[in-house]
């Protein structure tokens, strides 16, 4: 079964070793290499380097709108074209080329979290439940029916780093299962998504990092797993900005104003917010390192006696 794999972040890049030990995978399609670091150096993708470091060829086109690159992909002659993070939405003539089309590895139980961020985002709103849908793709945004899928739990610790890796390995292990019926001449029938419960999943932006002291400290508690390791949650706290790593909701009653320090001990600095306390855990000052909140104490004194 010859495929063709299409991906670019870290995510995809166990989903890539899965198609390699199920099919040859011919050809593998990334982003065009971009910037990174504090030098801004050019940086291939994860996918590239495990593809590249394999022997496969590799493809970097800005986009399928050109006939050539259509053509390129069409010479291939690929049974499957697997796709997971490729972040390039795929027109109808380029789905239609494959003879069993395009597969899709998503990151949530759809129609729930269509889109960019979903790990992030079931974090961010409280779900207490996600998984991998592998879809059958078609022109619509993650809106094509669904092959196999499996939940798993989101843990009361889960970050959005710790979810993205589990679902990584998770997606790996559904499109092994999908690969391996299609090998034994087995088509699973797709089955269409749910009318009800669609929602999206927005790219995440840096300026949602900010936390606002006004909003329930549950919900800020959220976010700061979510947006762990990236864009990393952010507060002031006693006129100092601080990067927020880790942090945990406290369900204590009080009358002090938002964003007061209510408490600072080793166990944590406790900030008022509009229901409860935020306890800040893990903090970052500006310049410096990912610090506990007793070692930024120690640096902070007179938090102590706020």
């Amino acid at each position: 079964m010859r495929v063709v794999f299409a991906g670019t972040p870290e995510f995809a890049v166990a989903s890539l070793l899965a198609a390699l030990r199920s099919a040859e995978v011919v050809a593998v399609y990334t982003q065009p290499d971009r910037p990174a670091g504090r030098g801004r150096q050019l940086a291939a993708s994860p996918v590239k380097q495990v593809a590249m470091a394999r022997g496969i060829p590799v493809f970097q086109p800005e986009s399928f709108k050109s006939a050539q690159a259509r053509a390129q992909l069409r010479a291939f002659q690929p049974d499957l074209m697997i796709v997971v993070a490729y972040g390039l939405i795929l027109s109808q003539s380029v789905l239609d080329i494959p003879r069993y089309g395009c597969w899709n590895v998503h990151a949530s139980l759809l129609p729930r979290w269509r889109g960019a961020a979903p790990i992030q985002r079931a974090i961010e709103a409280g779900d207490t439940q996600t998984g991998i849908c592998l879809m059958q793709m078609d022109k619509g945004l993650d809106t094509g029916p669904v092959i196999l899928s499996q939940a798993i739990a989101i843990e009361s610790d889960d970050t959005g780093g710790s979810l993205h890796d589990r679902l990584a390995e998770k997606g790996a292990e559904v499109l092994e299962d999908g690969l391996r019926l299609l090998r034994a001449g087995i088509r699973p029938l797709p089955r269409a998504q749910a009318e009800q419960g669609v929602t999206y999943a927005h790219k995440l932006e840096k300026a949602e990092a900010r936390l606002d002291w006004n909003e329930p400290s549950e919900r800020l508690a959220r976010k700061v797993r979510a947006f762990n390791p990236w864009p990393v949650s952010e507060a002031m706290v006693a006129g100092e900005r601080l990067r927020i790593h880790a942090a945990t909701s406290l369900p204590l009653t009080h009358n002090q104003p938002s964003g007061k320090v209510l408490a600072a001990s080793k166990a944590g600095v406790d900030i008022a917010c509009s229901e409860g306390a935020l306890r800040l855990l893990r903090v970052q000052r500006e310049g410096g390192r990912p610090m506990s909140s007793a070692d930024y104490l120690n640096a902070q004194p007179a938090l102590r006696k706020a």
